[in-house]
């Protein structure tokens, strides 16, 4: 895993950006590294992609990400309950990337995303394997089938709360053998410890 600082490295050209100013950005960068965070790895020169982050296993994940995501810049896409997006937080879900899931769609929420990636310019779609906080067997493989469906790589993201740092691996691409697949990322992932807990 590489330990380039990607808080002082350029914008990919082909990444999906969120148009954040200079100022915004410096303000996250700045609450990063006051807090002790560091952001490392590579961020990937690809329109499209399947973000994954993991261990999940803190609402703090969320502070730290976002500040992250502002602080290089990119956009991220996630599905959410169509529930949730009434006024006023519905405008706010959608400024921070959120799209509202059709729970009625004969396509299912891998049919949509898969949809949305295929329609959109640039899109990184981002899922959390582990579909939740506690500690799990089996991580969902729906982030699999919709990179694989979509012709897209996957971005394996990280906390290490140890270490106080945010990673970006090199790009994943999908094979036609699932649980290879499966056991290739969550043993990439091993190293890694969450707030409250480290992946299986």
């Amino acid at each position: 895993m590489s330990q380039t600082d990607l808080l002082s490295q350029p914008d990919p050209p082909d990444m999906p950006s969120a148009g954040h100013s200079a100022f915004t950005r410096w303000v996250a960068r700045s609450v990063l590294r006051a807090s002790g965070w560091k952001v490392v790895g590579t961020l990937p020169n690809v329109p499209k992609a399947v973000m994954i982050v993991a261990p999940h296993s803190s609402n703090w994940d969320g502070f730290w990400g976002f500040a992250a995501k502002i602080a290089l810049g990119f956009e991220v896409r996630v599905l959410g309950k169509a529930q949730l997006f009434w006024w006023p937080l519905g405008p706010l879900l959608k400024k921070l990337g959120a799209i509202p899931l059709d729970r009625s769609s004969p396509q299912g929420t891998i049919g949509q995303a898969v949809r949305l990636i295929r329609r959109s310019e640039r899109m990184w779609y981002a899922i959390t394997p582990e579909g939740t906080r506690k500690r799990v067997e089996r991580w969902k493989s729906g982030f699999w089938k919709i990179a694989r469906d979509a012709g897209v790589p996957i971005i394996p993201a990280y906390f290490d709360y140890p270490s106080k740092t945010i990673g970006v691996g090199e790009l994943f691409w999908p094979t036609p053998d699932l649980e290879a697949d499966m056991a290739a990322i969550r043993a990439w992932y091993r190293p890694w410890h969450g707030k409250n807990r480290d992946t299986l």
